[in-house]
């Protein structure tokens, strides 16, 4: 069978249409995108859709067995919506028992998780929608304000330019508009940072688990909240070394680093045994993901030492007598992280071992 798959990576249809995916079915897309139309008569995804059901029924005049799918995603475009897409790709299939796939797109972003079909069945190809309009009733003033109105466009232009304004703004009215300018910078490498690595999706997702650990009464909560706690006593304690340490400003932050980095250590080792407590709980048995995290932890923790130490040597600070442990915690880090490394492979060919039939009588 071939599956004839619409992709709506952003899900306009459920959150302008209140469709949820996965769709299956001819009459079921049809009226999904009848429902998305109506909604919003502009949005390219309905042609998707129409486009989808047409080339099914022109695989089904070829004498192809065929089914339609649409796979949505969420709002907040990024690894959370390909995810989404992901799991109910692999629900369609183990509905239909598809062999091949043939993907209908309305633009480059959806075409995007092409490799998330690809790696799971043939993809046969792929067919893009273009949308015709009539160039002189489509200006540039109405094509900029249409754009704008779409939120995820919006998030990534206005809100930049806004905490601009709104911060330059401030400070000017309280006359230190030089911190307004450092403020600004911060505020902005911060947002950058957050944009280019999806760090509020992985906020989001690790509040709602949150809540559900909370709800399921899970132990993981509790060693989560102790691993945060960890990991801000270690701010504190490095800033009571900074503020009490003399010297330079470069061996004061050494300084902060070697003493807040143990308790960071403490608090993801911490972390990793509540995770697997909760897997240990739930499957019955302790997962081996816990020994090839613990090992990278202490791993990467020997080497950060190292590194610190290295840097006060290059400094000044510590004398030659300090090299060789410096040369300790560098081989010892490094080939605890080789070491997890190894681990983490052998763990994989156990998994993937056949299982050897006991032997039956003769």
């Amino acid at each position: 069978m071939r599956l004839v798959v619409c992709i709506d990576r952003d899900d306009d249809l459920g959150r302008k249409a209140s469709v949820a995916g996965p769709v299956v079915g001819r009459a079921n897309v049809l009226d999904a995108a009848v429902r998305l139309g109506t909604a919003d008569p502009e949005d390219s995804d309905t042609n998707a859709l129409f486009a989808a059901v047409s080339l099914l029924d022109e695989l089904k005049g070829a004498g192809e067995e065929c089914e339609v799918c649409i796979l949505t995603g969420s709002g907040k475009v990024g690894v959370l919506s390909d995810r989404r897409v992901a799991d109910q790709f692999d629900d369609v299939l183990g509905r239909t028992g598809a062999q091949s796939a043939y993907l209908v797109s309305d633009g480059a972003e959806d075409e995007f998780l092409f490799p998330i079909l690809a790696s799971r069945v043939k993809v046969d190809g792929v067919r893009r929608v273009y949308v015709r309009q009539n160039a002189s009733i489509e200006s540039t003033y109405y094509t900029v304000v249409r754009a704008l109105k779409d939120p995820k466009l919006r998030a990534k232009t206005i809100l930049p330019v806004a905490l601009v304004l709104l911060i330059l703004g401030i400070a000017a009215a309280a006359q230190v508009l030089i911190w307004g300018f450092i403020g600004l910078a911060i505020l902005l490498g911060v947002y950058l940072i957050f944009w280019t690595f999806d760090i509020d999706e992985s906020i989001i997702e690790s509040l709602r688990g949150a809540s559900t650990d909370i709800r399921q009464g899970s132990v993981a909560f509790g060693f989560g909240l102790f691993a945060i706690a960890l990991v801000g006593v270690g701010f504190l304690s490095g800033y009571n070394i900074y503020v009490s340490s003399v010297g330079p400003p470069i061996d004061r932050l050494l300084y902060f680093l070697q003493d807040a980095l143990l308790w960071w250590l403490i608090g993801a080792i911490v972390w990793e045994c509540g995770r697997a407590i909760r897997r240990m709980l739930s499957r019955g048995r302790f997962p081996r993901s816990f020994a090839v995290a613990t090992t990278s932890i202490i791993g990467i923790g020997l080497v950060s030492f190292g590194i610190l130490l290295l840097v006060r040597y290059l400094q000044g600070v510590s004398g030659s007598s300090e090299l060789p442990i410096l040369i300790g915690l560098l081989v010892a880090g490094f080939g605890l992280v080789i070491g997890a490394g190894v681990l983490q492979q052998y763990f994989k060919a156990l998994a993937a071992r056949p299982i050897s039939e006991p032997a039956t009588p003769g």
